[in-house]
């Protein structure tokens, strides 16, 4: 359980929200606020990732999402990639020896 105090607006807001979409207070604040955590993540993950701090499969897995999304998300807030031509030939090599296979 968690309290806390809101500002008038914030209330106001969430009155705003509740009557929306047909919700009690405590499933409107526990679904905002699990939107909130989810977007945090992406954002500080996809940080760490572009930090070269953790790989983007890592940085995917960290943040509670398919590897797909991160991409996606990575791109559309213009992350540099991590991906060197050493990752590159890696890669390449990879795919090529499984094919032999």
């Amino acid at each position: 359980m968690v309290g806390t105090r809101l500002p008038e607006d914030l209330v106001r807001d969430l009155e705003t929200i509740e009557n929306a979409e047909q919700s009690d207070r405590s499933t409107t604040v526990r679904k905002l606020l699990y939107k909130a955590i989810r977007d945090w993540k992406l954002e500080h993950y996809a940080r760490r990732y572009g930090d070269g701090k953790l790989s983007l499969a890592r940085a995917a897995k960290e943040a509670g999402v398919s590897l797909w999304e991160m991409m996606d998300y990575a791109s559309s807030r213009k992350v540099s990639a991590q991906y060197d031509v050493e990752d590159f030939n890696r890669d390449v090599n990879a795919i090529y020896s499984g094919r032999s296979r």
